[in-house]
């Protein structure tokens, strides 16, 4: 089969372009992404420019958690297609030098797993049940869970069992879902189970996979307690569910079966904040890369932006590793409404519709010039950079109706938080109203805007101010440029600060390149250089409020 050029160590540099395989392109008509779909728009990954894209899960699952709850790791979920338009995938993406990474789900399975099934069946103390983590509850009649344990969804982390004889029993960890349990890691048939399921996928042309819940897998010894209820989606290095030292030997196991396969590379999902303990995920023998987090969750302000550059950095680079960078994901809330101004003073029932209006689409355009900003901040940064599919088209979250979320954590949570299915609305393509191109029925899985059009890749190919055209440029310049290149001796730091006006920042990297942010309200002026590109049209021979540049020497 065919693949990719280029140097085997692709994943140093690369541009990642993270498809949610359900709202990308449906090709069959149900309203829901599939990879005939994604086949059908290589064109445009290739126009884009990207080295490679990432699919969030396409294996058999009953759905629960869209995918995360793998029921055959080793087969491709009917909804989106089957084994061979997978290849089909694989090697069209080749063709066009662009190469293909999957979701691995190792902390868990789902609740319809031949392994979840034989556990239920075979009753406590059997060797079905030992590839699970079961436990007897606490308390006279084992009523209580065995530790106090919280979802990350909401609720315990522990559901309980009827035995064969119809009593109820054993109680069984999901860090999830009570549909996803959790994997025990210290029996050797999960980790052989994984290997076997990874040599599937790279036997087939994979060029590595995304870990989900990469400090997972390996639990605290003894279960403890943990000491104060979890934040919905949140959760601390501290926390016992996760981020354990034993998780560092299942990487190194994932990392030789890599190694097996020249020019492959895995990145780990690692929510993990402390330097020194994000290092270790990326030390040599370990993950290829780390996902970082830290830039998405900063707040549109200077002092916050340069420190998740500085911290990302430090946590990398002193042990040898790649720094990766991403403003969103399909667990994040897009950049374009994070970094929009609040509107809480619109609940005030006094403001106008027509007010309202007004306010919605000013913030819009704020958010969106935002975004254009720090695209170009994360573009001029070294290493590698995530794309989550829309995030170039400059998309909002989409504020869903109450009977259209899908998201686990919505009902987990007792209908308190609306999870995560804002971020996931399908990609819009072409046209002025719903589908826009996604699909032939306006009938997608969730509901797509009325006013998506002018968000459209059709309203934005040719338009060459549009953010689409920002990104293509962007990311074009990042490989043609040789101002984007690092110090091959090590010496001089990847990223220099240098002084610049309140509310900016700028840094140039030692081949050149200098990158400078403004995200105040007034124009300031430019750094000494000669210009390559702008997120917005300068204001007086200024960078404009809410906006970058890219300049060299």
């Amino acid at each position: 089969m065919p693949v990719p050029g280029g140097a085997p160590e692709w994943w140093r540099k690369a541009v990642v372009y993270q498809i949610y395989p359900r709202s990308f392109s449906d090709l069959s008509g149900d309203g829901v992404g599939d990879l005939a779909g994604v086949i059908d728009k290589l064109g445009y990954l290739e126009l884009l420019g990207v080295d490679a894209l990432w699919l969030s899960p396409v294996m058999r699952s009953p759905m629960v958690d869209h995918g995360y709850d793998v029921s055959d790791p080793r087969d491709i979920d009917p909804l989106f297609g089957d084994l061979a338009t997978f290849q089909a995938l694989i090697d069209e993406a080749h063709e066009r030098d662009i190469r293909v990474t999957m979701d691995l789900v190792p902390n868990h399975t789902s609740d319809q797993h031949s392994w979840f099934s034989q556990a239920l069946s075979a009753g406590p103390g059997s060797p079905e049940r030992a590839r699970y983590i079961f436990a007897p509850g606490r308390g006279e009649n084992g009523d209580e869970p065995p530790n106090n344990w919280t979802s990350v969804f909401g609720g315990p982390a522990w559901s309980r069992v009827r035995e064969r004889n119809g009593e109820l029993g054993e109680w069984y960890l999901h860090l999830f879902a009570p549909e996803q349990p959790d994997l025990n890691w210290d029996n050797p048939e999960v980790a052989a189970d994984l290997e076997e399921t990874m040599r599937f996928w790279l036997d087939r042309g994979v060029d590595g996979f995304r870990i989900d819940v990469a400090h997972g897998m390996a639990k605290a010894p003894g279960l403890p307690d943990m000491d104060a209820p979890s934040v919905i989606l949140k959760h601390t290095d501290t926390d016992p569910r996760f981020n354990n030292e034993a998780v560092h030997d299942i990487h190194r196991m994932i990392r030789r079966v890599t190694d097996d396969y020249p020019g492959t590379a895995n990145v780990g999902e690692v929510w993990v904040t402390g330097n020194d303990d994000f290092a270790k995920y990326v030390r040599p023998d370990e993950l290829h890369l780390g996902f970082n987090f830290r830039l998405a969750s900063a707040p549109f302000e200077v002092g916050a932006i340069a420190e998740a550059i500085d911290e990302s950095l430090a946590a990398t680079l002193p042990v040898g590793a790649v720094p990766t960078w991403t403003l969103s994901n399909h667990d994040v809330d897009r950049e374009v409404t994070r970094y929009a101004p609040d509107l809480a003073f619109l609940d005030d029932a006094e403001v106008s519709a027509e007010e309202r209006a007004w306010a919605a689409e000013n913030a819009l355009a704020i958010g969106i010039a935002r975004a254009r900003a720090m695209a170009l901040v994360e573009l001029a940064l070294p290493g590698t950079v995530f794309i989550y599919n829309g995030a170039e088209l400059g998309l909002p979250n989409v504020d869903l109706p109450d009977e259209a979320l899908t998201d686990p954590v919505w009902k987990r949570s007792g209908y308190t938080e609306r999870g995560r299915d804002g971020c996931r609305v399908p990609i819009p393509w072409e046209g002025d109203e719903p589908p826009y191109g996604f699909s032939e029925t306006a009938d997608t899985w969730l509901p797509m805007p009325e006013h998506w059009g002018r968000f459209t890749v059709e309203a934005q190919l040719e338009d060459l101010y549009s953010t689409l055209s920002l990104y293509r440029q962007a990311i074009e310049l990042r490989y043609a440029r040789p101002e984007f290149d690092g110090d091959p001796t090590g010496q001089i730091p990847e990223v220099a600060w240098y002084g610049s006006p309140d509310g900016c920042l700028a840094f140039r990297r030692p081949g050149g390149l200098i990158c400078a942010l403004n995200t105040t309200t007034a124009p300031v002026p430019l750094p000494q250089g000669q210009i390559l590109l702008t997120s917005l049209p300068l204001v007086e021979g200024m960078l404009a409020p809410n906006s970058a540049v890219w300049l060299v020497p």
